[in-house]
């Protein structure tokens, strides 16, 4: 059976409402009914803003106006966010301006470390997280049994290629020590996709590529105007128009590909329907890199530095690896290059629209 994926091109000036008509388009109400808790995981790559590495606000306010405006109750969308050992996530959600949004339409962010974790012993056979956890799987209490919307973006990704929905999981499913599943990171998406469909009612994707994130992602690439929105309850089809779009072989994508051959999923665009706007020949001619960050974690997990893995990533000492990627990025990168691409992208239509969205004041 075919998966569906919507797609429509958009402008700043007609984002909200284009949300709307996605979201119509995909007759995402059919999925969902009004009485049931929605989690609407967010996407936090960074604390500080740089345009497509999170959740953008408009792709937020368009999902929440257009649920809102269709009778779902504000009480029953429950946006969430995770930390990493990188990230803060009320920071994060109130520098992505998604505080002044969520404040607007009447909801509360909620920061998962706050929240009550549980052991989940999955039925599923996973492919590689019981061996890298072997005391156990911790999920947030809260999330079996809800439906989720996950809101990524689309952007490349120096240790899976590219990054959206399936992805958006890593933040909500794991603890923040879940780097330690980089070294295995096809296998831990499939397992991903394997998790959430035994706990979810109902999974659905919400991506943005208003505005896409070229190169060493999913913090330090370039912004590339994209104009363009997606929807689709198939995850691993979703990911995989996004490849595509991208200019990726998605079935060259290990993740991809073994979801597909899982039938997790379609990744094969042969086997995806196309509604909405005409995509056939859209290339972005993208081109993953590697930060010095993820480069030196894959140097010390699989290459010539692997023989200081135990000591440098699982042994008290790891405290170096987050305090490196904070001066790194945080420190040099930004002020130096990324403040810089954040002038430029503020000249653009998208980059005056994201300086019209206020900052969260109580």
């Amino acid at each position: 059976m075919k998966s569906r994926v919507a797609v429509l091109k958009t402008s700043p000036d007609t984002v909200l409402t284009d949300y709307q008509k996605l979201l119509r388009l995909i007759n995402y109400q059919e999925y969902f009914s009004k009485d049931q808790d929605i989690l609407i995981k967010l996407n936090l790559s960074w604390t500080k803003y740089f345009p497509a590495c999170s959740s953008q606000p408009w792709q937020v306010e368009g999902l929440v106006k257009t649920l809102l405006g269709d009778g779902y109750k504000p009480e029953k969308l429950l946006p969430v966010e995770n930390k990493t050992v990188v990230t803060d996530p009320w920071e994060g959600a109130r520098q992505n301006k998604w505080l002044s949004v969520l404040g607007k339409y009447g909801l509360k962010f909620i920061s998962l470390p706050e929240q009550k974790w549980i052991r989940y012993d999955f039925k599923t056979k996973l492919l590689k997280l019981n061996d890298i956890f072997p005391d156990g799987i911790y999920i947030p209490e809260m999330f079996p049994d809800k439906s989720i919307i996950h809101l990524p973006t689309i952007k490349t990704h120096g240790h899976s290629i590219t990054t959206g929905a399936i992805k958006n999981a890593f933040g909500g499913l794991l603890k923040e020590v879940r780097h330690y599943g980089h070294e295995f990171i096809h296998e831990v998406m499939v397992d991903l996709l394997l998790m959430q469909k035994e706990i979810h009612k109902t999974i659905f994707a919400v991506m943005d590529g208003t505005v896409c994130g070229d190169g060493a992602g999913p913090r330090t690439m370039k912004p590339f105007i994209g104009n363009y929105i997606l929807a689709s309850f198939d995850q691993v089809a979703i990911d995989a128009i996004a490849a595509r779009m991208m200019g990726f072989d998605p079935l060259a994508i290990p993740y991809l590909r073994m979801a597909s051959e899982m039938r997790l999923g379609n990744a094969d665009p042969k086997e995806i329907e196309m509604i909405g706007d005409d995509i056939a020949e859209v290339n972005f001619h993208f081109k993953t890199k590697r930060s010095f960050v993820i480069w030196g974690d894959q140097m010390l997990r699989k290459g010539f530095l692997r023989f200081l893995k135990r000591i440098a990533l699982h042994s008290p000492l790891w405290v170096w690896a987050p305090v490196a990627s904070n001066i790194y990025h945080d420190l040099l990168w930004y002020p130096i290059i990324g403040e810089k691409r954040i002038k430029e992208f503020k000249k653009t239509l998208w980059g005056k629209l994201f300086v019209t969205y206020q900052e969260f004041s109580k």
